[in-house]
């Protein structure tokens, strides 16, 4: 079992007027029963997937919901939206009820929230493992800070080893990697009694579970076909900018119908799309999204691959597990990349409000200074101070480059 970032701020959340309803969403099986009922051991838990006791649950009324159950955990909630009336009204006629939804669709789910519990409700989002996470054993162990959130979230720049060989913690950041790098970040597969082809085999029956019910959910589909090929073709080129109308004409569907579709793969934690930078409007800058797949053994499963990450894999694993570090922790951040159409181009920009960090990804074991190319005079372009860009690499020195203004890290001992 591993310890999760987001445990103790739910727990937290839940003693205050403000945590009276939660809300847990996430894609499938990325642990919200688990962490809910491991947090909140003193409520009933309550599942409206059976069809049965769903009618029953739904035919309460608030003061049966009161009396029965005062704390409970509602698990895929979505799949019976007249229950989150049932306990706004619980909510608005008493203080002490306390409870917990869960759902993997976030269209569902959070659109009837935010019409119905507006003003009422914490919502978290819960991702696949990240690497610090990974790095954990038991519930009781510590999730330590990366360089990567302490660098968003305190005043100075924390202190980089000269070398990853000697970072203590070296041993353990690079297990949780290897395992990442295998198998992605979901928590069924940490289970050490799995073999190779069970963990494998998992993430295959993953693939199809999402296709034949998270999907059926968000739409209709008479046909996944079209579904299905996109699917592979944004997994076949995560990590590049995303052209709806060439991709709708590699596959055969209309640019709109593209676009749709792309929207069930965000909307279901599937991946996510990097915006484009584009605040300085005296600069000509691209404006398309990059595709990120949000977790890399479920990419391995819908291209039936295995083996060494792709440059572009490797640069989607890197964004994503930044992009989850800073959701975890609730960072005030946003997060962009950057490329100008003379060729200057930066995998990830992130703004915050006094500045921008910029970092360029390398697979590569070995860096240099002509890796810093596009780093250079980044800052003519912004409308905010550079505070201090990254190269994160597999290049086990740490290096400094344009009088230490860009620093060269390896990438495990960044963000493990």
């Amino acid at each position: 079992m591993r310890n999760r970032i987001i445990k103790d701020q739910i727990k937290d959340r839940s003693e205050k007027d403000t945590g009276r309803i939660i809300v847990l969403t996430g894609a499938r099986q990325t642990g919200k029963t688990t962490l809910a009922r491991k947090v909140f051991g003193d409520y009933t838990y309550i599942s409206i997937e059976d069809p049965v006791l769903r009618s029953t649950y739904s035919a309460m009324n608030a003061g049966q919901w009161k009396s029965l159950y005062p704390r409970a955990i509602l698990d895929e909630v979505q799949k019976e939206p007249s229950l989150i009336e049932s306990i706004k009204s619980v909510y608005d006629q008493w203080e002490e009820p306390r409870y917990v939804l869960l759902g993997s669709s976030q269209l569902l789910l959070l659109q009837k929230v935010k019409e119905s519990l507006a003003g009422r409700v914490s919502i978290y989002e819960i991702f696949p493992l990240t690497l610090p996470e990974l790095s954990t054993h038991s519930w009781t162990d510590e999730v330590k800070k990366s360089l990567f959130t302490r660098l968003l979230t305190e005043d100075d720049l924390p202190e980089i080893l000269p070398s990853w060989l000697l970072d203590q913690e070296m041993p353990k950041k690079q297990s949780a990697w290897d395992h990442y790098n295998k198998y992605g970040g979901y928590p069924a597969l940490c289970n050490d009694n799995l073999t190779d082809e069970e963990r494998h085999s998992w993430l295959n029956n993953y693939v199809h579970t999402y296709l034949e019910r998270d999907v059926r959910d968000l739409a209709n589909f008479r046909d996944l076909e079209p579904f299905i090929k996109l699917q592979k073709l944004l997994a076949t080129n995560t990590s590049t900018l995303f052209n709806a109308s060439e991709s709708a004409r590699r596959i055969g569907l209309n640019s709109k119908t593209a676009q749709r579709y792309l929207q069930y793969f965000e909307m279901s934690y599937q991946l996510f799309m990097l915006p484009a930078w584009a605040g300085n409007l005296n600069k000509r800058l691209s404006k398309m999204n990059k595709i990120h797949f949000m977790d890399y053994g479920v990419l391995q499963a819908v291209l039936q691959k295995r083996g060494r990450m792709t440059g572009n894999e490797f640069e989607s694993a890197l964004v994503t597990e930044m992009y989850k570090q800073i959701k975890n922790y609730q960072i005030r951040a946003e997060m962009f990349h950057l490329r100008t159409h003379d060729g200057k181009e930066v995998d990830l920009l992130i703004e915050q409000e006094d500045g921008f960090y910029a970092f360029e990804i390398k697979q590569s074991e070995k860096i240099d200074i002509s890796d810093a190319r596009h780093l250079r005079g980044l800052e003519s372009l912004l409308n905010k101070p550079l505070k201090k860009s990254f190269i994160l690499s597999a290049d086990p020195r740490t290096q400094l480059f344009h009088d230490g203004n860009v620093i060269a890290v390896h990438f495990t001992m960044f963000l493990g």
